[in-house]
């Protein structure tokens, strides 16, 4: 039986839609799990238009985008600005070709980067970690001492990583080392901003949200004249976005939970703008329904605990996910939860003589 298909999943709709003063919406294709499109938001103001989150990187993608401008009546050289919600491929795309070919301004969270250029700046990216919060903590624990933590090396949890096919491995080679030029490198930021920055687009101002959870980076904008948030993948219609054990934060569960609390608790949200699927007018609920939904796999895991007793990430990965869910981001998403519970003293976590970790709760 065929499960009902979800906004997220839905192909692109080639309409251009107006969704509140001086913000249109074009959709871009893209082909990845559970999704079916990008939310790129054209915001319309005296100089010409800022884009919100360009889609994927590659001359595919450049020709829908161009399209879509044109129907949008908007000439690519008036786009003066991109901003880039978060480090995703899918939200980033050929926003590097747009500022080399156009002088695009490419406006990021202070902390975006990629893991294959962390290093890429004199200061350390990893210092400038922050997070809600300031008790937002690296992972720092003799557990993960001594790991390789590059592409090669072992996932934090202990074992091999999983080989992509080799037309993915292709794509994050390109990026990684620059081929191709401004189509697949990362693109360098003109301007970084902070929480509670303020940014002039689509004739008034919004204000910056630094929401880290999904990815460390993630920059949600709020506009408290007409009540819009643009949510990137923060907050989603009717999936919720993957929470990676992969990065550097020690418990992106709680950044995360603390990030939904925040744009949850914002006056005046009259419509959210997601990065996938359709525009939303319950923020709050959606907050609200989003944390449910991980309380709910954190339930899982300690009620699995209960016959499987000490074990690995894959073991519990398999009680958690159906078995078509099963590999690197199962994984890697019941690696947070578990870290989470770890943090706040339920479980505790020993390697094997194999390297692997293993968690058993009190």
């Amino acid at each position: 039986m065929n499960r009902p298909m979800r906004e997220e999943q839905q192909p692109p709709d080639e309409a251009i839609i107006e969704l509140a003063p001086n913000i249109r919406r074009l959709q871009l294709p893209m082909s990845m799990p559970g999704l079916g499109h990008v939310n790129c938001y054209i915001l319309d103001d005296e100089n010409g238009a800022a884009l919100v989150d360009p889609g994927l990187p590659g001359p595919a993608n450049w020709k829908a985008l161009i399209e879509g401008l044109r129907r949008a009546e908007v000439p690519p050289e008036q786009v003066h600005s991109i901003i880039i919600t978060h480090s995703h491929p899918d939200h980033f795309g050929a926003a590097g070709h747009f500022h080399n070919k156009y002088g695009s301004a490419i406006i990021t969270h202070k902390n975006f980067r990629m893991w294959w250029n962390l290093d890429e700046e004199d200061d350390n990216p990893l210092e400038n970690i922050d997070a809600v919060n300031e008790n937002a903590q690296l992972r720092d624990d003799p557990l993960f001492a001594d790991l390789d933590t590059g592409p090669r090396g072992p996932t934090p949890w202990g074992g091999e990583r999983y080989k992509m096919p080799w037309h993915r491995r292709l794509g994050y080679t390109m990026m990684r080392k620059g081929w191709g030029g401004s189509w697949f490198s990362t693109p360098s930021p003109t301007h970084r901003i902070e929480d509670a920055d303020r940014i002039s687009l689509a004739r008034r101002e919004f204000v910056a949200v630094h929401t880290p959870g999904h990815t460390a980076d993630h920059l949600c904008l709020f506009d408290p004249e007409e009540g819009v948030m643009l949510c990137g993948d923060h907050v989603l219609p009717t999936i919720t976005p993957h929470i990676s054990g992969f990065g550097p934060a020690a418990d992106p569960l709680k950044d995360f939970f603390e990030s939904l609390d925040r744009v949850g608790s914002f006056e005046g949200v009259k419509l959210g703008l997601p990065a996938h699927g359709q525009p939303f007018d319950n923020l709050s609920e959606r907050v609200l329904d989003i944390k449910c939904h991980h309380e709910e796999r954190l339930n899982m895991l300690r009620e699995s605990s209960d016959h499987l007793g000490r074990a690995s990430v894959q073991e519990y990965m398999k009680e958690l996910f159906k078995q078509r869910s099963w590999g690197p981001m199962a994984e890697s998403e019941t690696f947070a939860h578990l870290e989470h519970l770890r943090q706040t003293g339920e479980n505790d976590a020993t390697r094997n003589s194999n390297g692997v970790l293993e968690y058993a709760f009190r």
